[in-house]
């Protein structure tokens, strides 16, 4: 057997009739629009609340509320459109791609080809460019994930090297070659906005501070606790999406933020299914699966116990969410199996 196979549907012995998965996959405008206007109202109310609150004790939690509105669906609506799945009409979807991914802080076009690297190679390590942390995880690695910074410290990284035209090996690799004069001319235009932003309070402009430059530092580590339990305390170098990937169960306001992304097992083994037919193809595809890890709390809750616990050298199994059998210890020296590649 190969080491190595790529990782969808197929190499999870994960089967759904063509038919239903064509009326599943078809893309439409009209949902992406809604979400849309739907984020937009969201914002403008937790942007309100901001602007009233300034001078007062309050705006911090009204920057943190805005700053999650914020940062959670840009994050999100990144993913679903360099996927090419938010809309049918392909200027809209790339334009979308654009305003989002400048708010989540990495240039678009790396984020869609280091992403469809992603799932190509799913948690493969030495293959998979969008591991994040090492595996096993340790709580110094869980802080570094969370706060955001380390993430930041790479986007920021990555614009540089593509606003002066020096791409990198990974970047090569997953990238199509005529692709590249876009990516430096985005990063450029997309650190020009960066620098007006830094330099706006310097001319007395005070808005972006409030509005999105601080809300953005503290939505940061909410995204980043939704994207952590996508593959954390899995399997790596697994064929199979139903090793290496996490579903969870969510609520309503979980599902809007994270563009019902908690299907996540499924998002990876039919990525052409756009956002907001995941619920359908979860249930269509239900029986194949393992069971949804709980709501994004308690998932986060164990995870955390779990890494903690293994930076104390104490035993690691978790209470109910899926683990990889090599995660599961009774203590002692934890040998790295995997090293972050962003």
């Amino acid at each position: 057997m190969p080491d190595y196979v790529p990782t969808n549907a197929a190499s999870s012995g994960v089967k759904l009739d063509k038919k239903t998965l064509k009326s599943i996959a078809a893309r439409s405008d009209r949902p992406g629009l809604i979400y849309i206007a739907q984020w937009i109202a969201f914002l403008a109310a937790t942007g309100t609340l901001v602007w009233a609150s300034l001078g007062s004790i309050w705006m911090w939690p009204a920057m943190l509320l805005h700053g999650i509105f914020l940062t959670v669906p840009a994050y999100s609506f990144s993913h679903e459109t360099a996927h090419g799945t938010a809309f049918r009409t392909r200027w809209l979807n790339e334009t979308v791609l654009w305003v989002t991914s400048l708010l989540y802080m990495e240039e678009p076009l790396h984020r869609r080809y280091t992403h469809t690297n992603h799932h190509t190679h799913t948690w493969w390590v030495g293959k998979d460019s969008q591991m994040p942390f090492d595996t096993p995880m340790g709580f110094g690695g869980w802080l570094a994930e969370i706060t955001g910074f380390a993430l930041l410290r790479f986007h920021m990284q990555v614009f540089v090297h593509l606003a002066v035209g020096h791409y990198t090996d990974t970047m090569k690799m997953v990238t199509p070659e005529g692709e590249f004069a876009k990516m430096t001319r985005n990063a450029r235009i997309m650190l020009a906005i960066y620098a007006l932003i830094a330099a706006a309070p310097f001319l007395g402009i005070w808005w972006p501070v409030w509005l999105i430059v601080i809300p953005r530092v503290l939505g940061a580590p909410v995204m980043l606790l939704f994207t952590l339990i996508q593959h954390v305390e899995l399997q790596e170098n697994s064929p199979s999406i139903l090793e290496s990937t996490r579903s969870f169960r969510s609520n309503w306001l979980a599902e809007f933020l994270y563009m019902k992304m908690n299907n996540h097992v499924e998002h990876h083994l039919y990525p052409q299914v756009p956002f907001h037919a995941l619920p359908k193809l979860a249930e269509a595809v239900q029986e194949q699966l393992p069971e949804p890890d709980p709501g994004f709390f308690k998932t986060n809750l164990e995870v955390m116990s779990v890494v903690l616990r293994r930076s104390l050298g104490r035993q690691t199994k978790a209470a109910t969410i899926r683990q990889a059998p090599h995660m599961i210890t009774d203590g002692g020296p934890v040998e790295r199996v995997a090293q972050r590649t962003m």
